[in-house]
């Protein structure tokens, strides 16, 4: 077992022209910046964040965490191929039993997140790129039961959905996970692999969302289910890389996802909606190419909001507490290349590009504890959980 040192509270986040080094073993302070004005028209930035940043714990190139009931325990994902829990005493502990992934370029062991009955069944829902024939690879999706102990382990790992086809490359796997709020469907975000045209190949579901009932089978109801086969299992097409799925507190999805050179965007996620891509994109081929932008394209559902130059977005949520004024009802996204923390506050159908603060450091995962704060995952060998500390009043 790894004995994480005990919490320390990090100097208080400044809003400041200019952040610190992230090398210095501290936590870089949160700028609050004026967002570019791409997409939508951004409100005034907040005078000050309203968050300390609090340094948790260390993981090498974590990608993704979800706590356990009660909020004293999480699993963190390593891209590596390691599922890690967390303990609020400060100990790390490897969960045994994690399959064997394909590592290497954005390959490796994805997302985590509990089912809707884990209080009762310790069921679990792992997503990860699995090799394939020769140089081939493809994401997958598993059930496990999480068996707690002094030796926490995965039992009874069971795939229940695989990209197909699985291609050449390492690039594009998004399968990001989430659950609709009443339960009944697990959403899988597949990215299109950086293959292009098979976000419009219905014969693939690479570059799709796709809807499923929590066993793996397919809902009689999804919008393709008559033409059967991979088609059956999409909700939406046109995508690029699905990097965050997130429900709202009315029950409508969001996605988020890279575009190419430019036009990160974000989506309001409708049943059987066409996204465009590669057709359209608010960004361009990085060679220089220009892709056609959505509004030449009415038949293509627009994103709410898009970005360029790109702020790479990592990780979703959304915000429905009290604990950081004026965050309710927020869409709050990581940023990679943007090194920080987005809000964007919904506002029936529309989205506003609200605030940013800027961290000097790849945001890669958010998430909300059930006590209403966000926490944090840094990308990258120096990884770092960290806790938004709400300041008094």
């Amino acid at each position: 077992m790894t004995k994480i040192p005990a919490l320390a509270l990090s100097a208080a986040v400044i809003v400041a022209a200019c952040s610190a080094n992230p090398s210095n073993g501290q936590s870089a302070p949160a700028d609050t910046a004026r967002l570019d004005a791409s997409g939508e028209q951004p409100a005034a930035p907040l005078a000050a964040a309203p968050f300390t940043v609090q340094d948790v714990a260390a993981f090498d190139e974590p990608w993704a965490m979800a706590f356990l009931p009660g909020g004293k325990q999480a699993l963190v994902t390593e891209r590596a191929g390691k599922l890690k829990l967390w303990d609020e005493g400060g100990t790390v502990r490897d969960v045994t039993g994690v399959p064997r992934v394909a590592y290497g370029g954005q390959g490796g062991l994805g997302d985590v997140i509990l089912a809707p009955d884990f209080p009762a069944s310790g069921t679990i829902y792992l997503s990860w790129a699995e090799p394939g024939d020769g140089d081939t690879s493809g994401a997958v999706v598993a059930t496990a039961k999480l068996v707690q102990g002094d030796a926490p382990r995965l039992g009874d790992l069971r795939i229940i959905w695989k990209q197909q086809p699985k291609v050449t490359g390492r690039g594009h796997y998004s399968h990001r996970l989430v659950f609709s709020p009443d339960g009944r469907y697990l959403f899988i975000g597949s990215g299109e692999r950086q293959k292009f045209d098979p976000a419009q190949d219905m014969d693939a579901n690479l570059g799709k969302i796709v809807r499923l009932n929590p066993d793996g089978s397919i809902p009689a109801d999804n919008p393709f289910a008559e033409k059967g086969g991979v088609a059956a299992q999409l909700w939406s097409l046109g995508h690029r890389n699905i990097l965050g799925l997130a429900f709202d507190g009315t029950g409508r999805l969001w996605n988020q996802e890279m575009g190419p050179k430019g036009g990160d965007e974000v989506n309001l996620v409708a049943r059987g909606a066409n996204y465009g891509y590669p057709i359209v994109s608010n960004g361009d081929h990085y060679d220089g190419r220009p892709i056609p932008d959505h509004a030449t394209r009415p038949e293509f559902a627009a994103p709410k909001l898009w970005w360029n130059p790109s702020v790479s977005p990592g990780g979703l949520v959304w915000y429905g507490g009290d604990v950081y004024p004026g965050w309710k009802n927020s869409l709050l996204m990581g940023a990679l290349s943007g090194q920080g923390l987005v809000r964007m506050a919904i506002d029936g159908d529309r989205l506003h590009k609200s605030d940013r603060w800027d961290f000097g450091m790849r945001i890669r995962e958010v998430e909300v504890h059930e006590d209403g704060s966000i926490w944090l995952l840094s990308d990258g060998k120096d990884g770092k959980l960290m806790k938004l500390v709400p300041k008094a009043g």
